[in-house]
Order: C-alpha cells, then structure tokens, then sequence
C-alpha cells in the first residue's frame, strides 16, 4: 500500500507517523512545498517577540529524523494536481523545476490554510508582512531589526499576539480593527473591553472602527491609509483571518462544505474513495451544535490527521469534533474561550443565558491572587453547558476553561460542573473556585 500526504506540518505528519506505526509495511510519502515540517507555528510570535530563543526551536521533527523512522519526506515538493481515477499526483520539484506523476492508493490533503490579503495588502513594498509559517516569521523578524513603529490589521488571535511581541521588541505599536471591538469573533461585548485595555496598558494604540483603504511608501512600506487618516508606518502585519487551501480538493472533486473547508465524514474521509482531508483545510463537527465548522487550531488539526493515518492504514478510528477552545495571552492577561459566546448561541436559535463572575484566581488572602473574570452560558430547559469565557489577569489561571471543554465533551450541564471535585489549595484557588460559584449561579438561571 502507497499512502501519500500533501502537507507536511500539524496534520500531515501525524497522520504519516500515525500511518506508518500502525502499519509498518505501508509506503508512506509526505509532499511538503516548504522547506519545513513539523513545527509549532503557534510559537512564531513567540520567537519575534524574544520568549523563545530561535525558529529552529519550534521544530519538532526534520526531514532526515522522519526518513529515519521509514517516512519518505520530500521537502520543496509541491503536488499540483490529483487524479483520483487514476490514482496520482503531479508533483513539481522547486528545486530543479521538473514535473513528475506520483501514484497512490490512500491520499490525505493536508494543504492547511493561507493568510487572506485584501487587495490592498497584494503589494511589492518591503515591510508588509503576514504571519503563518516559518519563512513569514523569518522575513517578519528580519523587518522588525530595522524598524521603529509598527501596524498590526487585525485584532484576532496572531495580531493580539504580536502587539505583545513587538512591544517587547521595543515597536510603537497602532492595532487597527475594522470592527467595533478587539477579540470580537472570540469574546462576547463584556469581555472584549478588558482585553483592549489590556492591550492600551501595554502602550498599544487600539483604533477600532477603521477601515484600512490602502499602503504608502515607496519601496519601503511608510503607512497605512485609513478611513480615519494616515498611520505612519515602516512595519506592517496583515492579520485579518485565513482560509482553507481548497484548490487540489476542488480539483480532485472533492466535495466542499458549506464553511468552504473540505467536508469529511469521522473517519476523515471525503465523497472520493480513497481521498480523505485533514487539519486546518477540513471542517468537523462541532460537539455542542451538532453542526459542520471550520475551526483552524492545533490540537483539532493533529488529532484529524491521527485519525486518517490509522484509517488510510487499514484501520477504523473517529474523529469526535471540536468544541471551539481557544486560548492566547496579550501581555498579562489571558484569555480563553470555549464552546459557544452568549452572542453566538442567539444567532444559532438557542435559549441561552449567561452568567458573569468576577472573583480572584486563588484565596482571596493570598499575596499572589490576580483578579479573573468568568463567563458560563447555558442552555434553559435543559441545564446544558454550552460555553465559557475566561479572562484573568494572571494569564495562566485561564486555563481552567479545560474543565468546561471536557464537559462540552460529554454535553455536560451547569449542575455537572458544579458537583465537579475541583482541587483546592491557597495558592491555586478559592474553596469555591470560581467555575463553581458561576456553575452555581448559572443552574439557579436554567
């Protein structure tokens, strides 16, 4: 058996290793148009802001470490075209410019996502940057050696993230969101101002509401034009979303789904026999709505290609979903969401309510306690959990949103929380933590 992986990053290598563990007599061939596979790419603002020492430390696996353990890695392959019928791909060499046909029985597409550039942003000046694999941090990090005053567009996961890190590197820092709130896909209203103020205590010029009309310079990037006036500028980073890779599926004649990700069934199998998807490119099912989404993060995209590996090598594993956690920090504060936003269960009909609870991450006594805000919503009628928003001010105690995400898991409710056995102890909470004095207050609501 011939199993070929397009993508050679979160989903495709896990699917390869998973692939040829499972079955060691199967030929397993990864195609990778970059240079790099297996690295975290969640760490790449972490890298330009200084936390972590060099982009080499985000590699997980090389090239020659997976030939070693009998994965044929091709890097700087780019596959152009599939034929499902007949069973190949069209792979180009980068290197030496030459085209050949590759044949497979099982192929995974795991061509992950692009950076979206508005038309404005499709230009040839230096300093306009986007941030999604190795090569764009190691060109980001380059422009920021000679810079002074920085333009984040976006206020988003990457471009909080890097308003944290070009502080750090010394950057005036304008983050411009067109909407009317930073973490406003991630947040409901509540919450999204203390992520803004955080973001302003940390010398970040948050301007919300501004629509960015065009760049200025000339061979060097000098501003951003807006509909509020000029930004002045000699570093610019495009962060306004992603979408998935879809090109080769569509060309296989694979089926998309209504988000505009490839669509799968459990086993990461497509409507084309032999063709399954996998990562950021695919969509899954999530657990709370019953509903297909495309939700591009990390632990979903290995857990996807896991899935297909075992399957692509003759066994029978499911993907469960996702629940839509996610997480990051912006200078002290963290954040963290999962399940569904007040805002978001009322778009999707559901009778949903939600409580607010501000207390501090441990005993209150403590020397070290930080205040942290919850947000549980549920559903009335049934009790049901449906999502929870954490920001705290000690960035790591948010990470408490994992005990809800388990529970989503489950479709657990507020009263399920609330009889949870929570550990206790002075230095990491209150008797009552404040999950259970909000489960408490949100199953006395439904």
């Amino acid at each position: 058996m011939r199993i070929v992986v397009v993508g050679g990053v979160a989903a495709g290598m896990s699917a390869a290793s998973r692939a040829q563990r499972f079955n060691p007599q199967a030929q397993v061939v990864v195609f990778e148009r970059g240079e790099y596979v297996s690295y975290g790419a969640c760490g790449l603002p972490y890298v330009i802001g200084g936390e972590v020492d060099s982009f080499g430390d985000l590699i997980a696996r090389t090239p020659g470490q997976m030939r070693a353990r009998g994965i044929g890695v091709r890097v700087r392959h780019e596959v152009t075209g599939v034929d499902a019928r007949a069973g190949t791909v069209t792979v180009l060499d980068r290197e030496s410019g030459r085209t050949v046909s590759e044949p497979f029985d099982r192929l995974l597409l795991a061509t992950g996502v692009s950076p979206v550039r508005p038309d404005w942003a499709h230009t040839d000046l230096e300093g306009v940057h986007v941030l999604r694999d190795i090569p764009d941090g190691e060109a980001l990090a380059a422009s920021v050696r000679g810079a002074r005053r920085a333009c984040i567009v976006g206020g988003g996961y990457i471009g909080l993230e890097l308003a944290e890190a070009l502080r750090a590197r010394g950057l005036s820092v304008v983050l411009l969101e067109r909407g009317p709130e930073v973490a406003g896909r991630m947040l409901d209203p509540q919450l999204q101002g203390q992520v803004r103020a955080e973001l302003e205590r940390g010398g970040v010029d948050v301007r919300c509401g501004v629509t960015v009309q065009g760049l200025t310079g000339s061979g060097r990037v000098t501003g951003v034009q807006t509909d509020a006036g000029l930004v002045r500028a000699d570093l610019v980073v495009v962060a306004v979303g992603v979408k998935p890779n879809v090109d080769l599926a569509r060309a296989a004649g694979v089926r998309l789904g209504k988000t505009g990700a490839v669509a799968v069934n459990a086993r990461q199998e497509t409507n084309v026999p032999g063709v399954y998807s996998a990562g950021d490119n695919t969509e899954s099912l999530h657990r709370v709505t019953r509903r297909r989404v495309h939700i591009p993060l990390g632990l979903p995209a290995n857990r996807m290609g896991r899935v297909a590996g075992v399957n692509m090598a003759g066994g029978d594993a499911r993907f469960p979903g996702v629940v839509g956690t996610g997480i990051f920090r912006t200078f002290e504060l963290g954040v963290a969401r999962t399940g569904l936003t007040q805002t978001e269960a009322q778009e999707l009909g559901l009778d949903a309510v939600s409580v607010d609870v501000t207390s501090t991450d441990h005993a209150g006594y403590h020397d070290s306690s930080k205040p942290i805000h919850v947000r549980l919503t549920g559903e009335k009628g049934t009790g049901r959990l449906l999502g929870a928003q954490l920001v705290g001010h000690n960035h790591l105690s948010v990470k408490r949103v994992d005990v809800v995400a388990a529970l989503l898991g489950q479709r657990g409710t507020a009263q399920d929380l609330f009889d949870a056995d929570l550990a206790y102890a002075p230095p990491f909470s209150g008797v009552w933590d404040v999950l259970l004095v909000a489960a408490d207050r949100l199953h006395r609501m439904i």
